[in-house]
């Protein structure tokens, strides 16, 4: 029993008993994002979990089983086994932390954690980070306590091999020889999942084959698997559903101008609101009983703006939300856009299609210039400037350093403020665009707010949000007295939905659901709520369409201004699942098949599938969606991202 074999089987089953731990602990801490009942799935998830952790903990150990199991007898000694024991505890350490920390992190993306966080983060500063990290570790003290006894439980039950001497050389090489090789068929099949020939090797969409939901798959995934199986995937596999001709006649990115429109030049200010999603805008929610409203000035001016029956988000993380709002490009694959592939090509924007009528640009963010990679893409899409925490301490009048929120940026209102006296210098036309900071976790308000603002309801989001509302509502007191507002075309939409309490934000459908709102002072038709469906990536093709722009551009949206309500579409992506909405229908479809079908404006909670009772609006739905992933994963492999002027002309 003390062979390194049977002790390496021993120890790998103490991580399993740790990783398996974690899944509970994950229910628990989620369980309001756990939509649905989870009745019936208790036997499948813990396959589905096994089946994971297996792959996960494979990767995690394969250093250890191959220093373990290693054919070479001048290694036989207490301390190389002592060295492997001490890489073993530290390797499942870390990939505990990972899935305890994702416990925490899920509310906000509503899907684990993939390379693409560590990376959207990478930019930040290392004390901000420090800080968010300690303010998390004091609210969730316990994990930090279940953390520090799993560890304990590690070290106390992870064991070493004895000491083995061979009379026979030979022996001992043909022994391990065996070993390592049936140990590497072990890692083989943990890691694909199997090793029939026609087994491929588990990715995260394979978690939909337990589960009937994204939050329910994100709940037997580990945020190791995830990690490691998104490393070195920035090449898409690009589906061919379709031959080119049968593809081009069923959907085209390719957004043709109004031939009879004429160009009108109009100030254009984009505003990405961090978290504000629409459960907690009362005037996106007529009718609905038991919403907590906290932004009276957006529903004020929701009163004098369009809106949409149905507006969703394009992604989850605020990352996805600059390229689907400003260029129409969504993020519709486990895949960080803002890769070193992507950005080193041509892509298509608001500022730089503006630029070419003579627009100047201006991109505000009050975190540091380097946030999120924001500052880099904002220049890839065109814009002139960028104003960040560094610009607006160079100006103490606004307060300075004195005003950063002691996390992510500075407070929303002084920002704000400073943004709207910097576009007063601007020339007309302009195109801005902002993304505001304070609504984001750990949802702090400044301290001479503190008694107006208080903590309350059932979620910590809803002081951070009457804050920043608050703030827009300062913005555009202010900006209502200056020269350029009345000619100046205001689009506001949140980066993606927060926590949420609410039955009907509570389901995939309404984890995506963010407001869409078009507002022009001088322009009393941009009025009232169309039935329509509206997504980011409409954004950037309706502004636009709505000021007569006459020249094509690739967009994955639609321009909402000349789309029919009952053709307007829109598709997300969310844990390896898509979901297409169009008219009363929301589709998911895993990228091999159809999973369901549901009315969901009438069942917002998504209880009821209808897969399979509507066949041609399921078939019809399914092309369309095959149609959009194929072009869409074309376009960000190898085709265009703009329009070049030889295909303009033509």
């Amino acid at each position: 029993m003390t062979t390194p074999f049977v002790v390496m089987i021993r120890n790998i089953i103490v991580i399993y008993i740790a990783f398996l731990i974690c899944h509970p602990v994950f229910i628990l801490y989620n369980r309001n994002a756990l939509q649905g009942t989870l009745d019936g799935l208790f036997w499948p998830m813990l396959k589905g979990s096994l089946i994971f952790d297996t792959a996960g903990i494979m990767y995690l150990c394969a250093l250890y089983i191959v220093l373990l199991m290693f054919p070479l007898h001048l290694k036989e000694k207490i301390w190389f086994y002592r060295l492997t024991r001490i890489i073993l505890i530290l390797i499942a350490s870390v990939g505990l932390m990972a899935n305890l920390a994702d416990t925490v992190y899920f509310p906000y993306t509503g899907c684990r954690s993939t390379l693409q966080v560590l990376r959207e983060f990478s930019h930040e500063g290392g004390g901000q980070i420090g800080s968010i990290l300690l303010s998390s570790l004091i609210d969730n003290w316990y994990l930090v306590l279940l953390f520090g006894i799993m560890v304990w439980i590690l070290c106390r039950f992870i064991r070493i091999p004895a000491v083995l001497h061979y009379k026979r050389t030979y022996i001992y090489y043909i022994v391990r020889t065996c070993c390592l090789a049936l140990s590497a068929l072990c890692i083989v099949a943990g890691i694909r999942g199997g090793l029939a020939h026609n087994i491929r090797p588990i990715t995260m969409s394979n978690a939909y084959r337990y589960v009937r939901t994204p939050a329910q798959a994100a709940a037997i995934l580990n945020t190791p698997f995830c990690i490691i199986r998104t490393l070195g995937n920035e090449e898409m596999k690009v589906p061919a559903y379709f031959e080119e001709q049968e593809l081009e006649s069923i959907y085209s990115p390719v957004i043709i101008p109004d031939s009879t429109a004429a160009f009108t030049p109009r100030n254009v200010i984009v505003f990405i609101l961090e978290s504000f999603g629409s459960e907690y805008v009362g005037a996106m929610n007529p009718g609905t009983a038991g919403i907590h409203d906290c932004t009276p000035f957006l529903d004020s001016l929701i009163e004098h703006s369009l809106t949409f029956e149905v507006s969703v988000a394009n992604g989850r993380k605020s990352i996805d939300a600059m390229p689907s709002v400003l260029s129409g490009l969504p993020m519709l694959k486990d895949h960080l856009f803002l890769t070193p592939t992507i950005m080193s090509r041509p892509i298509t924007g608001l500022a730089g299609e503006l630029g070419k009528k003579g627009y100047y640009s201006a991109f505000f963010h009050g975190a540091d210039n380097g946030s999120m990679g924001f500052q880099s893409f904002s220049r890839v899409i065109g814009y002139d400037d960028y104003f960040g925490r560094e610009d607006f301490v160079k100006e103490p009048q606004y307060g300075g350093n004195s005003v950063f929120d002691g996390y992510w940026a500075i407070w929303d209102e002084e920002f704000l403020q400073y943004m709207c006296d910097m576009i007063g210098t601007f020339p007309q036309p302009f195109t801005a665009a902002a993304f505001t900071a304070s609504s984001h976790h750990p949802y702090n308000v400044p301290e001479r707010y503190q008694d107006t603002y208080p903590v309350e309801g059932n979620l910590p989001i809803y002081r951070g949000i009457r804050y920043s509302d608050h703030s827009l509502e300062l913005f555009f007191r202010k900006a209502s007295a200056q020269p350029w507002f009345r000619n100046t075309l205001f689009v506001l939409t949140a980066d993606h939905t927060n926590l949420s309490e609410h039955p009907d934000y509570s389901s995939d459908y309404g984890n995506f659901r963010v407001p869409i709102i078009f507002h022009c002072p001088s322009d009393s038709t941009l009025s009232g709520r169309r039935n329509a469906i509206a997504q980011q990536s409409d954004i950037f093709p309706s502004i636009l369409g709505y000021l007569g722009y006459d020249k094509p551009v690739i967009s994955f949206g639609q321009n909402l201004f000349c789309t029919p309500d009952h053709e307007t579409w829109a598709a997300n992506y969310q844990n390896g699942m898509y979901m297409y909405y169009k008219g009363e229908w929301l589709l998911k479809f895993d990228g091999e098949q159809v999973t369901g079908l549901y009315s969901y404006r009438t069942d917002p909670a998504l209880r009821n599938n209808q897969q399979g009772e509507h066949p041609e609006t399921e078939k019809q739905m399914e092309t369309e969606l095959k149609a959009l992933i194929q072009q869409y994963l074309e376009h960000m492999t190898s085709k265009e991202l703009v329009i070049s002027p030889d295909q303009d002309q033509s």
